[in-house]
C-alpha cells in the first residue's frame, strides 16, 4: 500500500480499569503495518496506576492521565484535543477492548482517500470470542422513530453480504475521522458521558455534508461491552448502564427532531416494558435507573457540542 506523507493518524484509546484489555489492544497495534500513526492512551482515573503501568510496558504511547472518569465522550475528547494540537491529519477512536488486524488501518485510510467528502470510515467489527460473527457492519438510522440499528448484528460472516458502502452512522468502537470533519462538526457531546454519543456525532457529521463509509475489507475484533459487563447484584449490566441508555436516547430524540412525538411514544413504550420486567423480577435498582433516565432525559437542558480550539 502506498500512502502520501501528509497522512498521519492518532489512535485514541480510553482506559478505565481495563488494563488486561488495553494491553492486548496495544499489542495488536504494535503489528499494524501503516507507516505513520501514534497511539494516545487516555486513562480515565483508573485504579492501581494502570496508566503508568501501560506506559512502562508500551513506552511508545502518548499517555494522558485524567484526574476523574470523564466517560467515553469526555475521555475521547481529551485525546482528540491532544491529537488536533499535535497536527494529526486523521483521528481514530478505538475501544480498548478490541484486537486489530495488521492491515486494518491502511485499508481504512485507502477508503478515506477515495473522496474528500468522506469524513468518517468504520471497519467491519466481529466478536473477539467468535471471529466469524459480526458485531457491527455500520449503522442505519430510522429518523421517524430515532432508531439506531446496527447492520449485520450477530450475523455470520459467511451468510452476510459485505460491501463498501455509505452508512448512516459509525460506531465509536472504531471510527477513523478526517481532521477537517471534526473542526467542522465539533467534538463528541460530553453530556452523553457514554452510549449514543457516536450516533449523535455521526448525525452531526452528516448534517455538515460529510459522508460516512464502511471499509468492508478492514476488520477488527471486539470483546463487546467489557467495561459494563461486571457482576452486579441485579445481573451482569449495572443500573448505571440502563440509566445512560434511557437518558441519552431521549437526549438524541430532543436534539434531532422538530416533531418528536412518534419517537417519544415508541421509546417511552419500550422503557415502560423494561420497568414492568424489572418490577416483576425484583430488580428495583434497575427500575429506578430507568425511571431516573426518563426524568433526566426529558428535563435536562441540552448543552452545545464542544468545539476546538
Amino acid at each position: 500500500m502506498a500512502f502520501t506523507p501528509d497522512i498521519s493518524v492518532a489512535i485514541i484509546l480510553v482506559n478505565w480499569n481495563g488494563l488486561k484489555f488495553t494491553r492486548a489492544c496495544l499489542q495488536s497495534l504494535q503489528k499494524v503495518d501503516f507507516p505513520s500513526f501514534r497511539v494516545i492512551v487516555v486513562d480515565n482515573a483508573s485504579e492501581e496506576n494502570e496508566g503508568e503501568n501501560l506506559k512502562v510496558d508500551f513506552p511508545e504511547i502518548i499517555l494522558i492521565q485524567n484526574q476523574e472518569n470523564l466517560g467515553f465522550s469526555g475521555g475521547n475528547n481529551v485525546g482528540i484535543r491532544k491529537a488536533l494540537e499535535m497536527g494529526f491529519s486523521h483521528i481514530m477512536l478505538l475501544n480498548n477492548d478490541t484486537v486489530v488486524e495488521p492491515e486494518f488501518l491502511g485499508k481504512m485510510v485507502l477508503k478515506m482517500k477515495e473522496s474528500e467528502q468522506i469524513g468518517v470510515v468504520q471497519p467491519v467489527i466481529c466478536f473477539l470470542e467468535n471471529p466469524n460473527k459480526i458485531w457491527s457492519a455500520g449503522g442505519k438510522w430510522e429518523p421517524h422513530l430515532s432508531r439506531a440499528i446496527t447492520l449485520g448484528d450477530r450475523k455470520l460472516l459467511e451468510n452476510y453480504s459485505l460491501s463498501d458502502k455509505e452508512i448512516d452512522w459509525a460506531t465509536g468502537c472504531c471510527m477513523l475521522i478526517r481532521r477537517e470533519a471534526i473542526l467542522d462538526a465539533g467534538l463528541l457531546q460530553e453530556q452523553y458521558f457514554a452510549y449514543f454519543e457516536d450516533v449523535e456525532w455521526s448525525l452531526r457529521f452528516r448534517a455538515k455534508s460529510w459522508e460516512i463509509h464502511l471499509a468492508s475489507q478492514a476488520k477488527i475484533y471486539h470483546e463487546a461491552g467489557a467495561s459494563s459487563k461486571k457482576k452486579h447484584a441485579e445481573g451482569t449490566l449495572s443500573p448505571r448502564v440502563f440509566y445512560f441508555h434511557v437518558r441519552n436516547q431521549l437526549f438524541l430524540i430532543r436534539s434531532t427532531h422538530r416533531f418528536p412525538f412518534p419517537a417519544f411514544g415508541y421509546h417511552l413504550g419500550r422503557f415502560s416494558f423494561w420497568m414492568i420486567y424489572f418490577l416483576i423480577r425484583g430488580r428495583f435498582q434497575k427500575l429506578k435507573a430507568v425511571a431516573k433516565g426518563i426524568k433526566d432525559g426529558l428535563n435536562t437542558e441540552l448543552n452545545p457540542s464542544p468545539k476546538w480550539p
